[in-house]
């Protein structure tokens, strides 16, 4: 069965580069290059940006079959560091192709079947794109598990209150919830990332990941919180790491179900998920490791 990934595909620029990213995209070449038959489903403009990004995931190997194409231009995010080699962004959104979603284009689920739906990031966010989306998983939820990832980007939204209610509506039809701690932090100031992750299980997530950096990675269900320590690396830039873990989580999902990642298993995928992120923080750019690269990686770990 096919794996849905659902959300935006966009230029980052740094410098003189231009390099085809956003979170969704690089987790669908995540999945491609683990050997998972992907989809990605958003929206492609006509323009060159448009011709790169039909590029780069022909070459992974994620379909496009289910993407809107449109004369519309292609977001477009200016990327900047700091020290430790960690991104931040300042998009352009408004009048692209990007955030283009609507019902009668998205794919029919009951006709599809996908095995899972990966979704977030800013395709969640961007209004009216995001509550037509939304409403579009909600009949995705019926067939397959979802795993969301926020992705959250203060400087779209800055109202707290606003980000947190678009966050939350969708903890009642998600599987797993993958985030990272910065992001917990900036939503809710005066909870731990662990406190906010055990309130959304109580809520009816079934599993929580929360990336944390060179720190590692911590999952919690409704019987176990467990962490794991991250891998040590030479980083040259943290861009796609945390989407490389979003395509491990899923992975994973698909293979044992929610249900039965406890214990071993669930140890077993978060320490992946940090040789994966590891791997993609020493490359500059969203290069994910292929399913070669990981399997040589954890030979080399145990």
């Amino acid at each position: 069965m096919t794996i849905w990934v659902c959300g935006e595909v966009l230029i980052d620029i740094f410098g003189d580069q231009h390099i085809v990213g956003g979170g969704p995209a690089n987790t669908a070449r995540a999945l491609a290059l683990l050997g998972q038959d992907v989809e990605f489903i958003g929206g492609i403009s006509t323009d060159s940006h448009g011709d790169s990004v039909r590029s780069v995931l022909a070459e992974a190997g994620v379909g496009i079959h289910h993407c809107l194409t449109g004369e519309r231009p292609t977001c477009t995010a200016a990327v900047s560091f700091d020290e430790s080699g960690s991104a931040s962004y300042v998009f352009t959104i408004d009048g692209t192709v990007t955030f283009d979603f609507d019902s009668p284009w998205l794919p029919d689920p009951s006709v599809f079947k996908p095995a899972a739906l990966h979704i977030g990031s800013l395709a969640t966010l961007v209004e009216p794109g995001a509550s037509r989306l939304f409403e579009w998983a909600k009949r995705v939820a019926f067939v397959a598990p979802i795993v969301f990832d926020p992705n959250v980007r203060p400087l779209v939204v800055s109202d707290k209150l606003v980000y947190r209610a678009r966050v939350e509506r969708w903890l009642d039809i998600s599987t797993v919830v993958k985030v990272s701690d910065d992001d917990l932090l900036w939503l809710y100031p005066d909870e731990t990332p662990e406190q906010v992750g055990a309130r959304w299980i109580v809520a009816g997530v079934p599993l929580v990941v929360i990336t944390r950096g060179a720190a590692g990675i911590t999952a919690i269900t409704a019987l176990e919180t467990v962490s794991v320590s991250g891998v040590e690396v030479d980083v040259v830039d943290t861009i796609g790491a945390g989407d490389t873990v979003g395509a491990i989580v899923i992975e994973a999902l698909i293979e044992n179900g929610v249900a039965d990642l406890q214990g071993d298993r669930l140890l077993e995928m978060l320490h992946c998920a940090c040789l994966a992120a590891a791997i993609t923080c020493s490359r500059a750019g969203a290069r994910p490791p292929t399913k070669s690269e990981l399997d040589a990686a954890l030979e080399m770990s145990n």
